[in-house]
């Protein structure tokens, strides 16, 4: 059986306050699996542990206690990474390079050369909708255009898990939207994704699962569905339906000659299930 595309058993992380004996709780018992080809959303307001959580899954923050793996390897092993691309919330490049040198050099760090790197560049530039800035240097990129040539960048080795933390931070609504979409298509090619948002729409849009933190502690985390699905209630989506017919649904549904589109539960938004989980 192939392990989970992530796994995370009682992760706490505390971090020393410089000049005083006490410490700052970031994670407390933290445990999830992300299954293979799952789009996850972690959810939290800020100071919550979000990016420690990421920090700690790349190898980049060593846990006080408690274990994360990535395909079944230790996280903190470098063989983890083989196939993992990440996004910082503010990633940072080198001003003096252009787009392409920039790609060409993680493409380096990745082992990649040859014609094979050169396709790839050019074929992330396009996907990011970067080829026009292509020979641009990156210190004259705005905040949006840094984030996609980041995204550009994690992409390069064709990861199979990918690590996005505030992807859209700095973006238009235009870049946002597209990034929804490449999201969906990762997904499609069966590449997990792991991203952190405050765009809790767009989040609803592309998750699969939701895990909700609050000072350190998953409050809540399970599918999508069930997080927004109101309990005890159920909607009945009719097409076409006259006046006769509603009064008399419950008797008539199933013989008369209303379509029944969809029998679903209730949903509310990502955003209510996030504000009530966060407001302990």
């Amino acid at each position: 059986m192939n392990p989970p595309a992530v796994r995370i058993r009682n992760l706490s992380k505390s971090f020393p306050i410089p000049f005083r004996r006490e410490k700052v709780l970031a994670l407390k018992n933290l445990s999830l699996e992300i299954a293979n080809g799952q789009v996850y959303g972690l959810l939290g307001p800020n100071g919550s542990g979000k990016s420690t959580a990421l920090k700690i899954l790349m190898g980049l923050v060593r846990p006080t206690t408690g274990t994360a793996e990535i395909f079944g390897q230790d996280s903190q092993s470098f063989a983890s990474k083989e196939k993992v691309g990440f996004l910082p919330e503010n990633p940072y490049f080198y001003k003096f390079l252009t787009a392409r040198e920039t790609l060409f050099f993680y493409g380096k760090l990745c082992g990649m050369g040859g014609k094979k790197l050169g396709d790839r560049i050019a074929d992330l530039l396009d996907l990011v909708g970067l080829t026009y800035a292509k020979n641009r240097r990156i210190g004259s990129f705005s905040k949006g255009m840094l984030q996609r040539i980041g995204l550009a960048q994690a992409l390069i080795q064709s990861p199979r898990l990918l690590v996005l933390d505030e992807p859209t931070a700095g973006v238009d609504p235009a870049g946002s939207r597209q990034l929804r979409d490449l999201i969906l298509d990762f997904k499609k090619q069966g590449i997990t994704v792991i991203l952190t948002s405050h765009l809790l729409e767009q989040m609803q849009e592309v998750c699969d699962r939701i895990g909700i933190l609050y000072r350190g502690t998953l409050v809540k985390e399970g599918p999508l569905e069930n997080l927004v699905s109101v309990e005890n209630q159920t909607e009945i989506i009719l097409k076409n339906a006259d006046p006769a017919t509603l009064e008399k649904i419950r008797q008539l549904v199933d013989s008369s000659n209303t379509d029944l589109v969809e029998i679903r539960k209730s949903r509310q938004s990502l955003e209510k299930v996030f504000l009530e989980s966060t407001s302990l």
